[in-house]
């Protein structure tokens, strides 16, 4: 990183000292905004032509099969390669995705298998810029901003998050003529922010080169899953999010919610999307003015738990206040173990690991995500909407008893700092080192 480039650090602003990581997050809000209010224009898209929640549970599927294929050369790349290269290349993939589903709207085509197909290539995108771009956050920030770094990207994907749906919904139903209708002028706002993301991201000034000098072998790309086992700091941490949005994410049965149940239409759909990032953005404010200093662990618990509640309450409700606010907290709870978990990531795994350790996230992640709306959809296919997501949030509840039983570790972490997660992830190397030997003498 430029030191030149840095400005006095400001409380609760620090990161933002950096001129790289001012750059990341403008060129990153830009392209989130875009990809939310493209979400949009596809659910509700898809939905109009089949009517049925499991379509809806495909789009999921569909993002997230890449990254099944593509997760130990992804990590590996990222570690092997320049990150910056990488994540360029995989956001001019999406341009050409975009172009596709722009085609699709501007040609009135109605087959849902073609939107199942762009997707998946902007699935490949992301299974490979996913691990470049959390690898590179480290190396925008000093070391002593890290946290306030993760805190403020989590509130910008937030604040992006927000903006996102709200403008998919508006710009879908603006009273337009012809082909650009509906989801043509949402594809065409896509392309826009995806080129001054492309723009931005290729003036960053920070050159990484390669970290992993290693050619390509079995041991060298499963290097990431072998750390992340050993660890039950970052094992209980995936794990954690994996299960509990899987289960109690409702994000893929919106467009069901806004149709049939609360009756609002596809401005509905865009609030309902943004409901949970209002919610988020003014924790993650918070965090950045009051960062988490000690019982991290106990408050993820905590937060996991209340998201799990809110997800039931939303599956409950009939009003469209209650529903929102219900999202608002899921959300906001989700931002504080967002905070935890990202740190947890980063700050406890060495730099040239960190593009491997993060493809291992980045496949719990999607499947958390991506897979979980599938799951949703399906569910929903057997059970209804309502009840498949009173289910999930109740399943959720049980996940967070069980982890916090399975991994004391994590429950138990306090500081949210290198020195002390690496420290403690030592401390159980060797007390498994000693478990194996305890046993091995018997």
């Amino acid at each position: 990183m430029d030191r030149d480039s840095e400005k006095p650090a400001v409380r609760g602003l620090a990161a933002f000292a950096s001129r790289d990581f001012r750059r990341y997050q403008l060129a990153r809000m830009a392209v989130i905004i875009g990809a939310e209010a493209q979400t949009v224009a596809v659910a509700w898209q898809v939905y109009s032509i089949t009517h049925r929640p499991l379509d809806l549970g495909y789009t999921g599927l569909a993002l997230f099969v890449p990254g099944l294929f593509f997760l130990l050369p992804a990590g590996h790349a990222a570690d092997r390669y320049d990150r910056r290269h990488i994540i360029l290349i995989c956001y001019s993939i999406q341009v050409i995705c975009t172009v596709g589903l722009l085609a699709i709207a501007l040609m009135g085509l109605r087959n849902v298998w073609l939107i199942y197909m762009v997707l998946f290539f902007i699935g490949t995108g992301r299974s490979f810029s996913g691990p470049a771009s959390s690898a590179l956050i480290p190396h925008l920030v000093p070391e002593g901003h890290f946290v306030n770094a993760v805190t403020w990207g989590a509130a910008i994907f937030q604040l992006a998050n927000i903006a996102g749906p709200a403008l998919g919904g508006l710009l879908f139903t603006l009273p337009l003529h012809g082909p650009l209708e509906g989801g043509g002028i949402v594809y065409i706002a896509t392309l826009m922010s995806l080129v001054w993301f492309l723009v931005l991201i290729g003036s960053l000034s920070v050159r990484l080169g390669r970290m992993e000098h290693r050619a390509a072998s079995l041991n060298v790309v499963l290097a990431g899953f072998q750390y992340v086992r050993r660890s039950p700091i970052l094992l209980g941490s995936f794990s954690l999010d994996l299960f509990v949005v899987l289960l109690g994410g409702a994000t893929a049965l919106m467009p069901i919610f806004a149709q049939e149940i609360l009756h609002t239409g596809p401005k509905g759909l865009g609030i309902l999307r943004a409901a949970p990032a209002a919610g988020a953005l003014v924790v993650s404010l918070l965090l950045a003015r009051y960062p988490l200093h000690r019982k991290a662990g106990h408050r993820l618990f905590v937060c996991v738990g209340l998201f799990g509640v809110a997800t039931i309450v939303f599956g409950l409700s009939r009003n469209i206040y209650l529903s929102l606010a219900a999202l608002a907290i899921a959300g906001a709870a989700d931002m504080i173990s967002v905070v935890v978990r990202s740190s947890v990531l980063q700050l406890a795994t060495p730099p040239e690991m960190r593009g491997r350790v993060s493809a291992v996230n980045s496949m719990f992640l999607g499947a958390s995500n991506e897979l979980g709306e599938f799951e949703s959809g399906v569910t929903a296919q057997w059970l209804g909407a309502v009840r498949a997501t009173v289910a999930g949030g109740i399943g959720a509840l049980i996940v967070t008893g069980l982890w916090s039983v399975i991994f004391p570790d994590l429950r138990e972490t306090d500081e949210l700092t290198a020195r002390a997660l690496r420290m403690d992830l030592q401390s159980e190397l060797q007390s498994a080192a000693n478990n194996r030997t305890h046993v091995a003498s018997k």
